[in-house]
């Protein structure tokens, strides 16, 4: 029997999926104690995104539309007078690309749902809500609105943290001093310890890492996040006989 975190529907066939409030409040409420965390480097993100001359509006907005914790902050760093809008957007551009490689993932549970559907849920959709829906999908779960919940909770976690960084940043101005820095790399870490399926997984994730901090060390900018993600998905599907 499916280990999955929503009630038991008699009425669904193998394979079937659903879109309900069932799996939107499951989602909402497991993602819970990633949001904290999400509140902390968002905190973050509102502090540096004031030192760099945003003011609360552009970084709500920056915060809303972009929705990319990673990206934003790879922004900040080029956020200088006068503004290089074609780096930006590239740097931007080539960070989320991997959002492609997740939302194709994703296909077998989404590609049955209205196209409004899908695009709310995609357009929500983070690092964190990916990989929580997957290990969801993993233990049987077959309910697709577990994506959208768990990346509306996120949503909230994030903007309502750059609000608050943009309003303390002038009492808190150097967040590494307590820490607030690694919460970042701290999410990231327990997202990959919840996708680890034992040593027959390890191949993708050693490839990954080999490509992504060659990458890193042999190419400009941040292509090390597209090819490592790029070579571990193929070499994943590969030997999956995908």
């Amino acid at each position: 029997m499916p280990n999955s975190s929503f009630p038991e529907n008699p009425q669904l066939t193998a394979g079937q999926v659903i879109f309900d409030h069932y799996g939107l409040i499951a989602g909402f409420k497991q993602t819970i104690p990633i949001a904290i965390s999400a509140l902390v480097y968002g905190l973050v993100f509102g502090i540096l995104s004031r030192q760099v001359g945003i003011n609360l509006i552009e970084s709500l907005l920056m915060s809303s539309l972009v929705f990319a914790g990673s990206a934003q902050f790879i922004v900040l760093d080029l956020w200088k007078m006068p503004l290089p809008i074609e780096t930006i957007i590239l740097t931007t551009l080539i960070v989320n690309l991997r959002h492609l490689l997740m939302s194709a993932s994703l296909a077998p549970w989404l590609s049955s749902q209205p196209r409004a559907v899908i695009y709310c849920s995609l357009f929500f959709m983070s690092d964190e809500s990916w990989a929580l829906t997957m290990n969801e999908f993993a233990k049987g779960g077959r309910n697709a609105a577990f994506l959208l919940g768990s990346g509306l909770t996120l949503f909230i976690a994030w903007l309502s943290a750059t609000f608050i960084g943009q309003t303390v940043s002038n009492s808190l101005q150097d967040p590494s001093r307590f820490g607030l820095d690694f919460a970042f790399t701290a999410v990231f870490i327990t997202m990959l310890v919840g996708l680890w399926k034992g040593k027959s997984d390890l191949l993708p994730w050693i490839v990954a890492g080999i490509i992504a901090v060659a990458s890193a060390h042999f190419l400009p900018g941040k292509w090390y996040i597209l090819l490592g993600s790029l070579t571990g998905s193929f070499v994943g599907a590969v030997r999956n006989g995908d």
